[in-house]
């Protein structure tokens, strides 16, 4: 019934339908922006975005390092949290990991870095140490100059090109966790200083060790 006391037309009702729908659509599209783009669903196999993050380390100019973006990608689908950043921003990024871990948002640290990326790494886990924020696994891919690996970390294995401009990680003094130095040289289909980021063999071994550390 009308508010006059008379019927309600079909006419009336095509009417409402017509300005209705589109409200309801406006209020699907708000809902599905309000979620934040971190956010998956996640299954029973899942990791818990609560505990773990990793942390991926580009190298010179953000440019020859969009590997990182894409493991990325592939740790977010899987429920894995992570943060992308710069080589030249390793200590803001290692504090701001310590702080996490301290307020217990984050229990597990994982590090990942390509060419510079990969150099700096052996850094970050030295400060998160004095941080008092071990580091669970470190995985580097070719870094460019000769590191050593002190402090405290689970794991660390770099991956590198014998023949190229990758070299080993030399293990000092202090340090209280396992090194692994895997030459990728002879890896399937071919891989260089460049490419090893986005080559799918090396990014397999990279987050299988990720979600073995999980």
């Amino acid at each position: 019934m009308r508010p006059d006391g008379g019927c309600l037309r079909f006419a009336d009702k095509g009417a409402h339908r017509r300005w209705l729908r589109p409200l309801l659509a406006f209020a699907v599209v708000f809902l599905l922006l309000a979620v934040p783009s971190g956010a998956h669903a996640q299954g029973p196999s899942s990791p818990s975005r609560s505990t773990a993050h990793v942390y991926l380390i580009r190298g010179v100019l953000n440019v020859f390092s969009l590997g990182m973006d894409q493991i990325a990608t592939r740790l977010e689908e899987r429920g894995i949290a992570t943060t992308v950043t710069n080589y030249l921003f390793w200590s803001s990024v290692a504090d701001d990991a310590a702080a996490a871990y301290k307020s217990r948002k984050v229990r597990t640290i994982i590090l990942v870095g390509h060419s510079s990326g990969a150099t700096v790494l052996p850094d970050m886990v030295d400060r998160l140490t004095r941080l008092g924020a071990p580091v669970k696994l470190a995985i580097g891919l070719d870094s460019v100059f000769q590191t050593t690996l002190s402090g405290k970390v689970g794991r660390y294995i770099n991956f590198y090109i014998g023949n190229g401009a990758g070299t080993r990680v030399a293990r000092g003094r202090n340090l209280q966790g396992q090194l692994s130095n895997v030459d990728v040289e002879n890896t399937p289909g071919g891989v260089g200083h460049i490419t090893i980021d986005k080559n799918e063999i090396i990014q397999q071994k990279v987050i299988s060790a990720i979600l073995s550390a999980l």
